[in-house]
């Protein structure tokens, strides 16, 4: 799949406008986080190669856009098999490209990214429409959706097929046409599929990948006049520049944002069972998910407890170079991220707070290769107030801060007090109480006594400042299209 051009052996990345590969004069440098050198060039697009991207979208929107929804399911459904049968491939680029361990992108991100293709196409074909009679006016009225037009879709560099698919599949899925922005980071895997597109049955012009950075080829994209609707997901400064930008056209945003995730431990909790779950939602790829749990909540009975089986327990959550099938966790994104996560230690300790394990005290033993790659161990933090930057800003990296608390309200009211809203862990065998607990906590979606389990039909989202809108089966399809009511007098 990948095929490396010259350019001293680096992989050079074209952008796909129209079902053609376009080559760009500018390029980004992009690293692979496990050594910290070069592999990459990303072109560097602006206005220019949006502007055609956004033409090729607009010139396929209303053949694409008539096909019946079994048509357009056909292609999601046969894109899905390339991907499927390219797996392995996917994985290794996505593992090398992001710095996740290649078993993470072989068991979730490639199998997910097929998955999302394949759940819009099926969901897309069951969606019923309202319709209400008024006898007494001689009336019956209905409503019908129609697609949006080019949807502007702009992923993060975490999950990059996985998250830039959650878009696609649905814009498409429902008769969109798109223009497509991933991370300059983690460009590569949104590349390689774009050379299975002709095969799949996608009509040029349906899907189009511009690559390049947010201010330049982002911005272009938000502040398009013929881009009417927007899905970001990415950081909530990010979001405040593309909400001003987009707003002088009204368009349709659906934002998924930034996140401090807390998860809610009661004395009567299955200790096992909670510990081995805490630590993978902690730390799973590289602590680098918007869902990853990074304040912890522990009933004071159980605190000491918790405390030294959670550390031990992080101990062994191996950080290791990340084609290792034994590493838990790779490489963080970039070197100034690392320095950023780092920076956050550096000030729970400024700030009173003690480091268990992981940074400062835990050495990573890696290769002479990778001795310049971006690894950081899990990290375990106490001691810290409410109020302290590490219980209040996102650090997504391998970092969590436990705490201790004394009672149900009491916890409720520390957890709510962040300006995030995402998600949120509840650990209790109380019935009552983790229905009433889940209810109480401002966040999008709760889990009780588990993790990261996800039907796909219902809304992913945020509160607060963790974004606007929600994703999901009927979500997504109410995003991407337009409704419009009839009213039939007769």
């Amino acid at each position: 799949m990948p095929k490396m051009a010259d350019n001293r052996t680096h992989l050079v990345l074209e952008n796909y406008i129209g079902g053609t590969f376009v080559p760009c004069s500018r390029h980004i440098d992009s690293y692979d986080p496990s050594t910290g050198e070069v592999y990459c060039r990303v072109p560097d697009s602006d206005k220019e190669e949006v502007e055609a991207a956004v033409k090729a979208a607009k010139e396929a929107f209303p053949e694409w856009s008539s096909k019946s929804p079994a048509e357009r399911a056909k292609v999601l459904h046969k894109l899905a098999d390339l991907i499927e049968a390219h797996l392995e491939e996917f994985a290794l680029a996505e593992s090398k490209d992001q710095g996740k361990t290649i078993t993470f992108a072989r068991t979730v991100d490639i199998p997910r990214s097929a998955h999302n293709f394949r759940f819009f196409a099926s969901s897309v074909l069951h969606h019923t429409t309202d319709c209400s009679q008024m006898d007494h006016m001689g009336c019956v009225n209905y409503t019908v959706r129609s697609p949006v037009g080019v949807a502007g879709l702009i992923s993060p560099w975490n999950l990059p097929l996985y998250l830039l698919t959650w878009k696609i599949a649905p814009a498409i899925a429902t008769g969109n046409t798109v223009v497509a922005k991933p991370s300059e980071m983690t460009s590569v895997t949104a590349w390689m599929m774009c050379k299975l597109l002709e095969e799949a049955g996608m009509p040029p012009g349906v899907v189009n990948i511009v690559f390049g950075t947010g201010p330049r080829a982002g911005d272009a994209l938000v502040s398009h006049p013929d881009v009417p609707l927007i899905s970001f997901t990415g950081s909530t400064g990010t979001a405040r520049v593309i909400t001003e930008h987009s707003a002088p056209y009204c368009k349709k945003l659906s934002l998924e944002l930034g996140a401090k995730n807390p998860a809610i431990i009661f004395q009567d909790a299955n200790l096992e069972e909670c510990i081995a779950t805490t630590v993978r939602s902690s730390f799973s790829n590289q602590g680098e998910i918007c869902l990853c749990t990074s304040r912890i909540f522990v009933e004071r009975s159980i605190y000491p407890e918790f405390l030294q089986k959670f550390v031990e327990a992080a101990q062994r959550w191996r950080t290791g170079v990340p084609t290792d099938t034994s590493s838990d966790n790779g490489a963080l994104i970039s070197k100034e991220h690392l320095e950023k996560v780092r920076g956050y230690v550096k000030l729970a300790q400024a700030e009173g707070g003690k480091v268990h394990c992981g940074e400062g005290v835990d050495t990573l033993e890696l290769p002479e290769r990778n001795q310049n790659g971006y690894f950081m161990p899990p990290t375990v933090i106490t001691d810290v107030t409410d109020t302290s930057r590490c219980m209040q800003e996102e650090i997504f990296g391998p970092v969590t801060c436990v705490v201790p608390f004394d009672g149900e309200e009491e916890v409720i009211r520390r957890a709510n007090g962040v300006k995030y809203g995402l998600s949120a862990t509840v650990w209790s065998r109380d019935v009552g109480r983790v229905h009433r607990v889940a209810r109480s906590l401002q966040a999008g979606l709760v889990w009780t006594n588990c993790w990261l389990i996800r039907d796909l039909n219902l809304p992913f989202g945020g509160m607060k400042s963790s974004g606007v809108g929600r994703e999901g089966g009927q979500d997504s399809y109410h995003f991407f299209t337009e409704v419009k009511t009839i009213t039939i007098k007769h």
